[in-house]
């Protein structure tokens, strides 16, 4: 018996900001959230800097202009926010 493994990229066809949580409806019918509060630049964002998030590279990525910010969404996937934790162990870890 043969198996052929399939790698599918998880695109993004919205995203929006509900109650200080990042949404992002996927391609394939999921939706994924995280809490903006767990991101080192999201979380010291305004509320109008926060909403305006653009869907980039074909779907494959979201980016704030206003804050510089950007996550791939296999990033957030596999839990890759750019927590504020992981920032500063990798800062003391220099």
């Amino acid at each position: 018996m043969q198996f052929t493994e399939v790698n599918q990229v998880a695109r993004a066809t919205r995203a929006r900001i509900k109650n200080g949580w990042v949404c992002i409806s996927l391609q394939d019918g999921r939706e994924i959230r995280f809490p903006s509060s767990k991101n080192r630049r999201l979380c010291q964002a305004s509320d109008e800097e926060l909403k305006n998030v653009e869907i980039i590279c074909n779907g494959t990525g979201l980016h704030w202009p206003d804050l510089d910010e950007d996550l791939s969404v296999q990033g957030i996937l596999e839990g890759r926010i750019g927590q504020v934790e992981e920032m500063l162990a990798a800062a003391g870890a220099r």
